[in-house]
């Protein structure tokens, strides 16, 4: 009976040596958690007066996204011999130039995509990787500052494809306005002169014409969470046909390191576009809602 109260005993005093054991390290870790926040607080706001010094601002974040598979004698599909494969990336990147009075900006911003399906049973078959999202656009904007948050300023704007058509149809806005910066990381540009220059190859609906361009852009780093949105559009002065809008939308959020996931997709209307695909009148076009979308891993350069 006594050696059974003292095994009791023993017992219970290692579960609450464990306890208390237990219970002292959350408390360190709680301690060298708020003294990590601190640090991270007080980094963050040297961080802010660094960022708000004049000179240049560079970065830039991707993401990747792809797949590839293959299958032998997988009869309960179509195509029981095939290779397949999926690959894109996305690419968003900036240098801007802040100076007291004035300020250059520059913007790339990029989304290629390519697909493949190769039936080992089809000699016909076209084996490669073809291009599907086929995205580009660069962009430089110059203002002089009249205050702290609206500027006289320039805008130099181009947008195509890369893989197939390159520059046909090709698209350079060049004008002249005001930029409005209201709040930190949003510039808002309008520019009532603005040339929308188009090219393209042979006799097309494409046509160049004056009209109004403006342009929002945010781009903002919160702690893993990097995003940019950027709506652009042109309202052509001639014809509404003439007129287009893009809107397009980066996140990514950083799991270890520098890799984590990353999404992608824009939004798109224009005439002209959907007149040469159609190959019907400019006017007859059905102007169908253009999107696109990439989910993969990014990687923060």
């Amino acid at each position: 009976m006594k050696k059974s109260v003292l095994l009791a005993v023993f017992f219970c005093g290692i579960a609450f040596t464990q306890a208390q054991t237990k219970e002292e390290l959350k408390a360190q870790k709680a301690e060298k958690q708020a003294e990590a926040d601190a640090a991270q607080a007080e980094a963050n706001a040297i961080q802010a007066q660094i960022d708000a010094l004049p000179g240049w601002r560079v970065g830039a974040f991707g993401t990747i996204g792809g797949s590839l598979s293959n299958f032998k004698n997988w009869y309960s599909q179509g195509t029981p011999n095939n290779s397949s494969g999926n690959i894109g990336f996305t690419v968003n990147g900036y240098a801007n130039l802040i100076e007291d009075k004035f300020f250059w900006r520059n913007s790339l911003s990029t989304n290629l995509n390519w697909v493949k399906l190769d039936d080992k049973d089809n000699n016909l078959d076209d084996e490669s990787f073809n291009p599907t999202t086929d995205v580009f656009n660069l962009s430089s904007l110059y203002g002089r500052k009249l205050s702290e948050k609206f500027a006289i300023s320039g805008l130099a704007d181009y947008r195509t494809t890369l893989l197939n058509n390159f520059n046909d149809p090709g698209y350079l806005d060049l004008g002249v306005g005001g930029t409005w910066t209201p709040v930190e990381n949003l510039i808002v540009v309008i520019h009532p002169l603005n040339y929308n220059f188009v090219f393209s190859s042979g006799d097309t609906v494409f046509d160049s014409s004056m009209g109004a361009k403006i342009v929002a852009d945010y781009t903002r780093q919160i702690g893993a969470i990097n995003f940019k949105t950027n709506f652009s559009t042109f309202q052509s002065y001639k014809s509404g046909d003439l007129s287009n809008w893009t809107w397009t939308n980066s996140f990514g959020y950083t799991l270890w390191k520098m890799i984590g996931v990353g999404f992608d997709f824009g939004l798109r209307s224009n005439q002209q576009e959907a007149a040469n695909y159609q190959g019907v009148a400019l006017e007859d076009a059905d102007n169908d809602l253009q999107s696109y979308y990439t989910f993969g891993l990014s990687y923060k350069f």
